[in-house]
């Protein structure tokens, strides 16, 4: 299938379309008075990059989202030399579909030419908030020397984004890069005014590494820094036996609904803390384009549930 080519929605996916459109305007954006509205929402295109921006404008702005968590980085929507250029246009693009770019994900991890021009078009486009890229944590025994060049090259990020009113986020990711876990950020973050960094969460990641109740407590710890939200969902799979004979397992992205990471109680602990600014709804499921849009259709009326209960 063209990139370009119009991808109309099943009648399963108009449904489904319309079920969320039904339950906002039923509960949340219609508001009593003393209500607030839910928080806004927008759909990370990292899973639609096979689409140009118009069209992922129009699926999205037909799922009913508020705007676009758009990738600029490597291999993105727009490559960070090209910002200057693509980035005013893809907003305009959103606000035809009466979307927004709400946020940017970037790769920045230092104070570079591309930096600086991403962070200078966010200024002159109003987009206040980036996620950076990741650092890596080298070899066993490297850790702390390299939480100590992050910190400097994080430092160094914070003073080029002050510079144009961009707040820099750093997500919480699993595995071997920095950080890897909620409390390895707050050590990142706790000697940096939250006003010049953002703690950037995530459910799926932070459930991984955090257990039972782990991912609340870093919530907890990050409260004056969390900037954005992301709300994705994984189950464990087994995933064979090692040479003697080892139960190995690994995760898969599902919906948020199915998987293991509890959505309401992340939502919930992350509105006690404090948070009220939009979510991003990461639809990381290595399928088909078409697939893609109909597993974030429902996520999205799922998400509408959990957030209509704030």
């Amino acid at each position: 299938m063209s990139p370009s080519s119009h991808i109309p929605l099943t009648r399963r996916e108009l449904l489904r379309v319309s079920a969320a459109s039904t339950l906002i305007s039923g509960t949340r954006l219609i508001a009593a008075p003393g209500e607030t509205q839910p928080p806004d929402v927008c759909i990370y295109t990292e899973q639609f990059q096979r689409l140009p921006i118009p069209k992922v404008c129009e699926v999205f702005k037909r799922i009913g989202a508020n705007g676009l968590d758009l990738t600029v980085r490597p291999g993105g929507h727009i490559k960070p030399e090209d910002a200057r250029k693509q980035l005013p246009v893809a907003v305009a693009t959103a606000k035809e579909h009466g979307l927004r770019i709400m946020m940017l994900t970037t790769s920045i991890t230092s104070p570079d030419r591309n930096a600086e021009s991403i962070l200078a078009t966010c200024q002159e486009l109003g987009i206040r908030r980036i996620k950076m890229g990741y650092y890596g944590g080298g070899e066993f025994g490297q850790l702390k020397k390299r939480l100590e060049d992050a910190r400097r090259q994080l430092s160094a990020v914070v003073k080029l984004a002050a510079k144009y009113e961009v707040l820099p986020c750093v997500h919480v990711h699993s595995g071997l890069t920095i950080p890897s876990n909620g409390f390895m950020l707050h050590q990142l973050l706790k000697d940096i005014p939250p006003d010049q960094i953002g703690a950037y969460l995530d459910s799926c990641h932070m459930t991984i590494t955090g257990g039972a109740g782990g991912w609340r407590q870093a919530i907890e710890l990050l409260s004056p820094w969390i900037s954005l939200v992301a709300l994705k969902n994984f189950q464990w799979h087994k995933s064979g036996r090692n040479s003697i004979g080892q139960q190995t397992w690994r995760t898969d992205y599902c919906r948020l609904e199915d998987g293991i990471a509890p959505i309401p109680a992340f939502v919930e602990t992350v509105h006690q803390a404090g948070y009220r600014g939009f979510y991003t709804l990461h639809t990381e499921y290595k399928l088909p384009v078409e697939e893609c849009i109909r597993l974030t259709t429902d996520d999205y009326v799922f998400l509408q549930k959990v957030l209509a209960g704030l």
